[in-house]
């Protein structure tokens, strides 16, 4: 059994979503109580979970491209595509509140200006003194036991949400990549993920050019 207390649900509530292009679906939001990280993680349920393996992505929050829709990375594209996947074959996206890889807005500020000095991401968060990606996914793994999921189908280019879900007890079935949203912003940003973290992107679409 996984090594880590059980969370439970706390509020379920209907909100209607709509997108920059027109694009809307209903979502279901839950909250939760005793998660081990403290923080007010949110999961929407999308689409009929409760047919085939539901899809699953877990998105980590992203003030600059979510909401301000900052093209220096390629977290609001992911996320819109991801909630229109996720409806059509149901499943859950958890907007978890890890802001900058864990390290916060504030320092992610802070590496955005070294970068433009010529560090890759990674090498700026090291720079300021943090973790290259300080997320752990333990309050996720919390968040879906107690949505009753615990085997699913991750949409993820990245390979260490899936083993840390394997870690806590979630069975990941397959890792279904996102799209390749590139700009003229965020093409290094996303050669250092292929490079640095073994994201699955497709390095030799990815030049500067």
């Amino acid at each position: 059994m996984p090594d880590y207390p059980a969370a439970t649900q706390r509020s379920r509530v209907r909100v209607p979503l709509r997108f920059h292009d027109g694009y809307s679906v209903d979502a279901e939001l839950v909250t939760f109580h005793g998660l081990t990280d403290g923080q007010e993680h949110v999961a929407m349920i999308l689409g009929d979970p409760a047919g085939a393996t539901p899809l699953v992505r877990l998105h980590s929050e992203c003030l600059t491209g979510d909401a301000f829709g900052s093209s220096r990375c390629d977290c609001g594209p992911q996320l819109r595509e991801a909630v229109e996947q996720i409806a059509e074959r149901g499943g859950v996206l958890l907007y978890l509140r890890q802001e900058g890889r864990g390290i916060g807005l504030y320092n992610k500020l802070d590496a955005y200006a070294l970068q433009d000095k010529g560090l890759d991401t990674y090498a700026a968060n090291t720079a300021l003194g943090l973790p290259e990606d300080a997320r752990d996914y333990t309050a996720a793994a919390q968040m879906l036991t107690a949505l009753g999921i615990t085997e699913l189908d991750l949409l993820s280019n990245n390979p260490d949400k899936a083993e840390q879900l394997r870690t806590l007890g979630i069975d990941v079935r397959h890792r279904v990549p996102t799209g390749v949203f590139t700009t003229a912003h965020n093409v290094l940003y996303l050669r250092a993920k292929v490079l640095q973290t073994q994201h699955t992107l497709p390095l030799a679409e990815l030049t500067a050019g």
